[in-house]
């Protein structure tokens, strides 16, 4: 189970409810955080999630309302004796204002780390989950994101016994996609396993509506992205280039994800209800993210 936790869900301009943007992923020993707004290391205090927890910083791009939490979250790492090597992920111009500062700041300790200025769609993977990064269209270099989980393989324990099996190194074995031979008799994978499919998680940043887009959306099991207006603020949105809720969720629609989270909302909004009605028109399964807002998937 790999959960989610918005630890800021404003745009440019932070609220008395609403930080700057970031939001956090845990998924078994790795915690991703994605993007890293003023006030980030105090909003994971709240939240209840220990800073060493995170392994990864995914940046979207440079402006301050992503980015300024970055200097903080740092030296928390640094007084909290972080033993493991943080890496951290951008679009080009990344390790020169990584660079800035380090040297802008007079850090007490420092950590490790490790930065990437990423340059392919995607940019990591293991044994567990992929990373991919599509550029988007905004004001500068800007990079949506998606985490898309490997396919499991899980034995049905029901039909292993019914053939004499039981926990063990057998049942590994089977899940290692080998076959076994039982009492004279083969068991081949296929006879108890199946496919668990992975889950996708995709991250709309600051953009006009584009291609890369769904392209980030595409089959998502979620997918989070900027609603900086209402439709009625299509020119501003265009001008500035932010999508809108109805952007946001056609581009759900269009592209079979299955819900939808909309973030990245304008400080004139005291309540984002009008945009979470207008997202719905198009899309039913959209909701408006909230400062600590929990979700599991």
């Amino acid at each position: 189970m790999a959960e989610m936790v918005f630890l800021g869900t404003s745009s440019m301009v932070p609220t008395k409810e609403r930080n700057h943007s970031s939001f956090f992923l845990g998924f078994r020993a790795e915690g991703i955080l994605f993007d890293c707004g003023e006030g980030t290391q105090r909003q994971l205090k709240i939240a209840g999630i220990n800073p060493n927890r995170i392994t990864k910083i995914l940046i979207s791009h440079w402006h301050g309302d992503h980015t300024l939490g970055i200097p903080g979250l740092l030296q928390t790492l640094a007084a909290n004796k972080y033993d493991k090597t943080l890496k951290i992920y951008g679009p080009k111009g990344t390790k020169k204002s990584i660079n800035y500062i380090l040297k802008t700041f007079a850090f007490l300790n420092s950590i490790s780390m490790e930065i990437f200025e990423i340059k392919k769609t995607m940019f990591y993977e293991n044994d567990e989950y992929a990373l991919e990064a599509y550029p988007l269209e905004h004001k500068i270099p800007c990079l949506g994101f998606r985490f898309v989980e490997k396919d499991i393989t899980k034995v049905d324990m029901a039909k292993a016994k019914k053939l004499g099996l039981s926990e063990g190194p057998i049942i590994g074995k089977l899940q290692s996609g080998k076959s076994v031979i039982i009492k004279g008799r083969k068991i081949k994978p296929s006879d108890v396993t199946y496919i668990q499919k992975g889950r996708t998680l995709g991250y709309i940043a600051d953009t006009n509506r584009c291609e890369n887009c769904s392209k980030i959306a595409k089959d998502a099991d979620i997918l989070i992205s900027e609603s900086t207006f209402e439709s009625k603020l299509d020119e501003k949105a265009e001008d500035y280039t932010h999508m809108t809720a109805r952007d946001a969720a056609m581009v759900a629609a269009g592209a079979g994800a299955k819900k939808l989270i909309l973030t990245h909302f304008s400080q004139r909004y005291a309540s984002v209800e009008d945009l979470q009605e207008e997202a719905k028109t198009y899309f039913p399964n959209s909701v408006c993210a909230y400062d600590f807002m929990k979700v599991q998937f």
